[in-house]
């Protein structure tokens, strides 16, 4: 399964969970408290979507391929920060409030490791020419 489909199918399964758990007002509010996280998501999906137009009839290299982390590793982080947020927040339903922040930073890491990628493609194809 790749990332972006991971992406999907956990946000479908974050939001029903809080809209069973909170209900749809507050799914709503909590999810516009973290507007300045999606605000952020903006330049670096047009920055995305930028060097992908730019980029789309080149074979481009994998300068990432040293920066994978393991799904195996990404769950333990998930999993002790559950532990501390359940600690921290008082409860269940504070832990999972903090999903919403979670999902978002590993969209903005996504991202700018794909920008990043994307940039060195684009430095080694426009210098050669």
């Amino acid at each position: 399964m790749n990332t972006r489909n991971l992406f999907i199918l956990s946000f479908v399964a974050m939001i029903s969970i809080y809209v069973y758990a909170f209900g749809q007002d507050k799914t709503i509010e909590m999810i516009k408290a973290e507007y300045l996280f999606i605000l952020g998501l903006i330049p670096l999906s047009l920055a995305f979507v930028f060097f992908k137009f730019k980029l789309k009839n080149y074979e481009l290299r994998d300068f990432n391929q040293n920066n994978n982390i393991s799904l195996k590793s990404t769950v333990v982080f998930f999993l002790i920060f559950q532990v501390v947020d359940y600690i921290s927040y008082d409860g269940f339903i504070g832990m999972i409030s903090q999903w919403i922040l979670y999902w978002i930073m590993g969209l903005i890491a996504l991202l700018l490791l794909e920008n990043i990628n994307y940039y060195k493609n684009y430095k080694a194809i426009y210098n050669k020419s």
